[in-house]
């Protein structure tokens, strides 16, 4: 495979924090140019087919709301027709994006918002999530920090007549003292801990969707408000993007751009309570095996008999292309009876994006794909980093093939 036919099929997997692939090639139409309000329900019903009700979310009424909310017009005009209804996170500018539609339904049915509830949301973003929740709540209420993103979404929920969302520009993590107590919030954005106004301002017995953790080792939690104070519950490791100002950059554990590393490349931590492998996300028919040879430690493994499936795991990782311009990447890796999936591209293999500051992608580089039956064996790879290169995301999986695919010590470093 030279470096264009490389490209080619990498080239799928441009978007942040891409979290299934199926959607990725469902039917579209006229991509390059303007579509129709028939075409976009098209697809967007082809979305909540592909990306949600697969990905696991059941709730009739989210697939529902999920279903009859327009994406598209919460996605900037310049890639409206081409990414608006990719199984994706999408940028909206000010380096912040709009949730992936797997993520946005999935927090929005572990809320279970009840028509009767007033809901607090704490990054509007480009105010697709609340738009989401309008029809399944009785009012909600949005803050944004980033004063552009704030006013824009603010127009287009107007335009579109969202009556019972209100918006306004400030502090999130100060919450609406106004109009509190709340009966849930829902934080779209990642803080190391929940923010003390928000508890104060949630009735006894609400409940609160928020991820936690460090920069890019994150989990979504459920938390309840009970005797005045909060009880937690994991709910699947996940990424956000950043958040912005002060709080950002009080973190107490940052990342370090210039050593990137990976968490529990070797599957040696297991899976948690919930049954995901640590430090990876956005799981999707994995399995965590043990050796049977002489060889000590476990693997993870894939298998799908379904084509264009989701079956995957990523991490994500910070590096500056300042700092560090070659990146060592290696993985122990063997498939059986694998078959080709309902795309030329879909074989299963390993990724490696770069993006931006502002989370737009750089480049890629596809260590795969593989075809049939491939014994177990060590694979290496050099990796040229863009010198403007902020963030990157490793993802492994069959990515619509059918059969099984085996993935183990699975390591990056800098190069010397």
């Amino acid at each position: 495979m030279n470096n264009h036919q490389r490209f080619s099929w990498a080239i799928r997997f441009l978007c942040f924090a891409t979290v299934g692939f199926a959607a990725l090639f469902a039917p579209q139409t006229r991509s390059a140019h303007a579509q129709s309000e028939a075409e976009y329900a098209k697809r967007r019903k082809n979305m909540v087919e592909y990306a949600v009700r697969r990905a696991g979310v059941k709730d009739a009424r989210v697939l529902k709301a999920m279903t009859a909310t327009p994406r598209h017009q919460f996605v900037p005009k310049a890639i409206r027709s081409t990414r608006s209804y990719l199984d994706a996170g999408v940028p909206i500018g000010e380096s912040q994006t709009i949730s992936s539609p797997f993520i946005v339904a999935y927090m929005t049915q572990e809320l279970d918002p009840q028509p009767t509830d007033k809901v607090l949301e704490i990054g509007t973003g480009s105010g697709y999530q609340a738009a989401v929740l309008s029809p399944l709540v009785k009012e909600v209420y949005s803050i944004e920090i980033v004063e552009p993103l704030g006013k824009t979404a603010a127009k287009v929920l107007k335009k579109l007549k969202y009556k019972n969302v209100f918006t306004k520009i400030g502090d999130g993590y100060l919450g609406w003292e106004e109009h509190a107590p709340f009966d849930k919030i829902i934080v779209t954005c990642s803080p190391e801990s929940i923010p003390q106004p928000l508890i104060d301002q949630l009735k006894e017995g609400g409940t609160v969707v928020v991820p936690m953790g460090e920069r890019h080792q994150q989990t979504l939690y459920l938390m309840e408000k009970q005797d005045g104070k909060i009880v937690r519950k994991a709910l699947r490791p996940t990424l956000f993007v950043p958040m912005t100002g002060e709080a950002e950059e009080k973190r107490e554990v940052k990342p370090d751009p210039a050593n990137p590393t990976l968490v529990n490349g070797d599957f040696e931590e297991g899976l948690n309570k919930q049954g995901f492998a640590k430090g990876w996300y956005y799981q999707r028919q994995m399995t965590l095996e043990k050796n049977t040879t002489s060889e000590a430690g476990s693997y993870i493994k894939f298998k799908n008999d379904v084509p264009g499936q989701l079956s995957q795991l990523m991490q994500g990782f910070a590096i500056d292309g300042r700092k560090v311009s070659l990146l060592e990447f290696q993985m122990d890796f063997a498939c059986e009876t694998v078959t080709q999936g309902n795309h030329k591209e879909a074989l299963p293999a390993a990724t490696i994006s770069f993006y931006d500051e502002e989370r737009e992608y750089l480049s890629v580089h596809t260590v795969g794909p593989f075809k049939n039956t491939e014994a177990r064996k060590t694979h290496f790879r050099r990796l040229r980093v863009p010198i403007a290169a902020r963030e990157a995301i490793v993802r492994v999986g069959l990515f619509g093939a059918t059969g099984t695919a085996s993935f183990d010590n699975v390591k990056i470093k800098k190069a010397k």
